[in-house]
């Protein structure tokens, strides 16, 4: 009887989120000129960063352990993966700050659904389209325009899907913790301009990491952002362990999101809301 009970609310669970999931997808899905200006803009900046690459290259052969058709392919993963994974932000995380702000969550925390769970949900339904949507056709331009290192094993490929999801979570896990932290600051631009800087360096989008030397490159490798673009990256090129990405990934996914209950937990005693 209470297995069945059990059952029977763990679908429900599954039906709930399976639905706001879809419905942050169709979300995203409605602003098609957004998403056609993204598509430019991604492969635009690919096409510059390829060339500065491909000229640090030439000074520099196998820097980081890579050659150049590597580089290329790092780039346009990179491009593909940029609003996927909400790398400067851009995701959820700006509308849970401002309804933190405005004392809207109150609204959030009544609802049959767990809070971090909610939002979890519906971000993976944002990435999955930004994936699909922004993401594929710059990079299906970049492989066929320059010479890339593309595997041809599917396992290989099936692996790199993988950690795409992982990096889904881990990226959402990070913001998370960042958009709770208007439940203290009440303003989250500070805190959004530190995503966006952090981001931007740790995730390798500037540079791959392992061109980094020294303690600081060791170091940068095994923060969360690592998790984002460098291991899916070294997992498509056969430059890594599968099984050794998985492991750092599901080990930042589980800690962040943890830290993210911890916290929500905190706020939610707390529930200090500009204005009163």
């Amino acid at each position: 009887m209470g297995g069945g009970s059990a059952r029977s609310s763990a679908r429900s669970s599954v039906r709930l989120y399976g639905a706001v999931a879809v419905g942050g997808f169709r979300r995203y899905a409605t602003y098609r000129a957004a998403t056609a200006a993204g598509v430019f803009t991604n492969t635009v900046f690919g096409l510059i960063l390829v060339y500065t690459y491909l000229a640090l290259w030439n000074e520099r052969p196998d820097l980081g352990g890579y050659g150049q058709a590597q580089a290329v392919t790092y780039v346009w993963l990179g491009q593909a993966l940029y609003a996927t994974l909400a790398i400067q932000g851009g995701g959820f995380e700006i509308e849970l700050m401002e309804r933190i702000r405005t004392g809207a969550v109150a609204i959030d925390l009544y609802r049959p659904a767990d809070l971090q769970g909610w939002w979890l949900a519906q971000d993976l339904g944002r990435s999955v389209f930004q994936l699909l949507g922004r993401g594929v056709i710059p990079f299906l331009f970049g492989v066929t325009v320059f010479p890339v290192a593309l595997p041809d094993d599917p396992l290989t490929w099936a692996a790199f899907l993988t950690t795409v999801l992982l990096a889904m979570v881990v990226s959402y896990a990070i913001r998370y913790l960042v958009a709770l932290s208007a439940f203290w600051l009440m303003d989250g631009t500070g805190a959004m301009q530190m995503l966006m800087i952090v981001g931007m360096l740790c995730s390798g989008m500037v540079l791959p990491l392992n061109v980094f030397p020294g303690a600081f490159g060791e170091v940068v490798r095994m923060l969360p952002w690592a998790a984002l673009l460098q291991g899916p990256a070294d997992v498509l090129m056969g430059e890594t362990s599968a099984l050794r990405v998985f492991a750092l990934q599901g080990a930042w996914a589980v800690t962040l999101l943890v830290a993210g209950r911890l916290l929500q937990s905190a706020a939610t005693r707390r529930v200090v809301v500009q204005g009163g």
